[in-house]
């Protein structure tokens, strides 16, 4: 049966095979679970500074949410900064905002510095206001993070037109610090620096169990063999399961759904996204979209909560992507492919740490391309350290969501009523 899993970005990208192979028993200080941005980006910092790593992944590396996003490069998180304050108090929103501020420039910032290999753009991401209550929303956002002296600007519906190449908004917030970068290349790219630090990664090989003993933690792996590791990074985010007791309830993984058109003429290259920037629109069940390095609209947004099982399952993407761009109408979709995203229940990510010298990041809603690449930094100075300031969010107890086993009901249930007031408002 067609799978739909491979996207866009495999083309014509390397994947070499990361096969370090794992003795039968065998220790390092840092075992990380999972080999996506934050699990790779913490293999480098970490074996830079001195560490042994290990990394295992139950997959291909690039397999999970990493290869298939679409690769729109964030700063921040979803709240505005006078939110932040108000709810985690003056030192830790302070430095929450001050980590938010910079999480798009360690990406980019990684990719020039490394000298990657890795198509991006620092284009900046718009975020596309379709009411005038959503207007109000974005210039509340602007003005407190111009406030704070963000490059950010407001966007009316003359600018708006001429940046997105759509008659359909009323304005927009247009954040300067953002872009997009090819997700699945920057993957590898961050596999190979990893390797040169001197991580050990190994893809498909699952952890099957985790334990304390004797102050270390032990890893059993599907092939048999056990990691004793000092300290473990849990770095599966929507792909979390039952390793640490309760994790998994806290979040709920949604389907994120994407198309690729095929290379769009040249006259619709000129008038669609002509400066290549991402865009977000405002409507409450989110849809997303850029242009890819070869000149192709990539849209994506919230698919059906079972897999897959036919390319109708993208029909409302492809009915999203017409209504936005009439004149694509009989360009050609090309790729469809969907990922997970991680939703906490109170919209914020969470740093967890439910034993000493093990540590995960969950919930980054959607945010994660630059979140997980500036979080494994903080991660690992934390380790080296022990010192919590380098975390910018509060270490928070594991609280499972209520009824977590009828998510899929009332996720479905959300997500058809949602779209039904999406479709009526004006």
């Amino acid at each position: 049966m067609q799978t739909f899993s491979e996207p866009l970005w495999a083309d014509g990208v390397p994947r070499p095979a990361h096969g370090a192979p794992i003795a039968a028993r065998e220790s390092c200080d840092l075992l990380i679970i999972g080999g996506g941005f934050m699990g790779l980006n913490a293999a480098r910092h970490a074996a830079r500074a001195g560490l042994g790593v290990r990394v295992i992944d139950a997959r291909r590396i690039g397999e999970g949410a990493s290869g298939l996003n679409g690769g729109q490069v964030i700063p921040g998180i979803k709240f505005n900064p006078d939110w932040i304050l108000e709810h985690f108090g003056e030192e830790q929103g302070s430095r929450l905002n001050a980590f938010a501020e910079t999480t798009a420039d360690v990406l980019f910032d990684t990719i020039e510095h490394e000298k990657l290999d890795v198509p991006f753009e620092r284009s900046g991401w718009i975020q596309a206001c379709h009411t005038e209550t959503a207007m109000d929303n974005a210039e509340e956002r602007y003005r407190q993070w111009s406030a704070r002296g963000a490059n950010v600007e407001m966007l009316d519906s003359t600018a708006i037109s001429r940046l997105v190449g759509t008659s359909n908004y009323f304005g927009g917030f247009y954040d300067k610090r953002a872009g997009v970068v090819q997700p699945l290349a920057f993957t590898m790219e961050l596999a190979r620096i990893a390797k040169e630090a001197g991580a050990w990664i190994t893809e498909n090989t699952a952890c099957t169990a985790l334990r304390k003993q004797d102050g270390q933690w032990v890893a059993t792996t599907s092939g048999g063999a056990e990691i004793h590791a000092r300290n473990v990074i849990l770095a599966t985010n929507a792909y979390t399961d039952k390793l640490i007791p309760g994790l998994a309830q806290t979040l709920v993984p949604l389907h994120s759904f994407q198309v690729a058109t095929s290379v769009l003429p040249e006259e619709l290259q000129r008038s669609i996204l002509p400066g290549k920037q991402a865009v977000s629109d405002s409507r409450r069940i989110v849809i997303y979209y850029r242009k890819s390095p070869d000149g192709r609209l990539v849209l994506g947004g919230r698919g059906r909560m079972s897999l897959p099982q036919s390319e109708a399952d993208w029909a409302h993407l492809e009915h999203g992507l017409t209504r936005i761009f009439p004149a694509l109408g009989n360009i050609a979709i090309e790729k469809r492919w969907f990922g997970r995203v991680a939703m906490t229940g109170d919209g914020l990510p969470h740093i967890h740490e439910p034993e000493k010298g093990l540590l995960t990041l969950v919930g980054c809603q959607g945010r994660g391309v630059a979140m997980m690449t500036a979080m494994a930094r903080n991660f690992v100075d934390y380790i080296l350290t022990g010192d919590s300031t380098h975390l910018p969010f509060p270490i928070s107890p594991i609280r499972p969501i209520p009824f977590h086993a009828f998510r899929q009901i009332g996720v479905a249930a959300t997500i058809a009523w949602y779209r039904m007031l999406d479709a009526v408002e004006r």
